[in-house]
């Protein structure tokens, strides 16, 4: 008997008798029964677009088609290990600067609560804690996705840990961002020493006169000492019958260490390493992609809460100026994009004037914010005593190797 060249059934040969025909037929006829009882029913598919998926081995099912625009995610939570989801190319992750790469304040070492490190990233700590948050640079080759090589990641050396938190965070703009909304906030972390776990938090912060914040936590997730990528998933309440009041946000921590708000990390030591961070709606965390999808953009994007100018000594900062009386001389500085709000603050490192109409570079004098724009600002050197001629120009100048102007509009 010959067998059948895709499932293996048996048939008559050419050869065979005729007597044995009908026994040969049946056989066949059989085999194909036995396969066809196995194949799933067309009847499965319930409507256009449905898919073939599977419950379990040998177990198959039907997949409706998701909402036009959405993509077919593997996704372990549902039944069949797939679901349709929103998937917005443009803009999908809120977290600016999720890559570490835009570093304005040139950042080295963070010891301290409420200070930033990488633009956009601001530390939180308490309670008795020691700790270092430093920049560090990737071996070109070993960042965490191949594909998309990452330059700098972002290190928290906790060293000794009692009662205490600390963690790093990023403010996105308005407490209407991920209202009532499933989110996947995700990373990719290495333990490179003890063996930490990390939480997840999303704070809703209502602004100044708004109603009381509300927290979010997530699950704790053990950190391996490869690089891997976590993701957690987190229903953001609703904000319906909440005021909403002035520089509202959105406020995502990463906690390394917390014996304070119950997320289940409690006090821990240990070094921690972090890269492409991004918090965007859905159950399943998609491939990385900062907030704009650009160098520039990404620059820009910080640049709207916080800008720096840096100069080296004797180039200009603010090169528009002059003496308005003979104390006080006055430089606008025109701001590259446009702020989130009138600067609230500026940082100012070895900065001078320089009178044209004298030649003479002043170095004592004070230099505070004037005047402030979305767009720019009048910064004033005061002196303190009466060297300049009023009407004379001048300019704000660098009186070191890195002297600087920051402009402050953050959260």
């Amino acid at each position: 008997m010959a067998t059948s060249p895709n499932y293996g059934w048996l048939e008559p040969d050419n050869t065979d008798l005729v007597k044995n025909g009908a026994l040969s037929i049946r056989t066949l006829g059989n085999a194909i029964d036995t396969t066809m009882a196995t194949m799933t029913p067309k009847s499965t598919y319930t409507a256009k677009g449905s898919i073939a998926a599977a419950t379990a081995a040998s177990t198959p099912a039907n997949l409706a088609v998701g909402n036009n625009g959405e993509t077919l995610v593997a996704d372990s939570s549902t039944s069949t290990g797939l679901s349709y989801q929103a998937n917005w190319a443009a803009a999908k992750n809120k977290i600016i600067n999720g890559d570490y790469r835009i570093n304005q304040r040139g950042f080295s070492s963070v010891t301290a609560n409420d200070t930033y490190t990488f633009d956009r990233w601001r530390t939180l700590s308490g309670g008795t804690v020691t700790y270092a948050f430093t920049p560090q640079t990737f071996t070109p080759g070993t960042a965490p996705v191949a594909g998309y090589e990452g330059s700098t990641f972002l290190q928290c050396a906790i060293s000794a840990a009692t009662s205490s938190y600390i963690g790093i965070s990023q403010r996105i703009e308005d407490v209407r961002t991920f209202a009532n909304q499933s989110i996947v906030v995700s990373f990719w972390a290495k333990a490179a020493s003890g063996t930490p776990s990390v939480d997840v938090v999303v704070n809703q912060d209502f602004g100044s006169g708004g109603s009381s914040s509300v927290n979010t936590i997530g699950t704790k997730q053990a950190i391996s000492t490869s690089w891997t990528r976590y993701s957690f998933k987190i229903t953001v309440p609703s904000i319906s019958g909440k005021t909403i009041g002035t520089s509202s946000f959105t406020n995502v921590y990463l906690l390394f260490s917390d014996a304070i708000i119950g997320s289940g990390v409690g006090d821990q030591t240990g070094t921690f390493q972090i890269w492409g961070f991004q918090a965007e709606t859905g159950t399943v965390a998609t491939a990385f992609q900062t907030a704009t999808g650009t160098l520039q953009g990404e620059l820009a994007a910080c640049q709207r809460y916080y800008w720096r100018q840096t100069v080296s000594t004797n180039q200009p900062l603010a090169p528009t100026g002059g003496c308005a009386t003979a104390a006080i001389a006055d430089s606008a500085l025109y701001f590259p994009v446009t702020m989130r709000l009138n600067p609230s603050s500026i940082e100012v490192s070895n900065v001078g004037f320089y009178n044209w109409g004298n030649g003479s570079i002043y170095e004592s004098g004070t230099i505070t914010s004037a005047a402030a724009t979305l767009y720019a600002i009048n910064l004033r050197y005061t002196h303190g005593s009466n060297v300049f001629t009023t009407g004379q120009s001048g300019a704000l100048i660098g009186r070191a190797a890195s002297s600087y102007i920051g402009i402050n509009a953050e959260l």
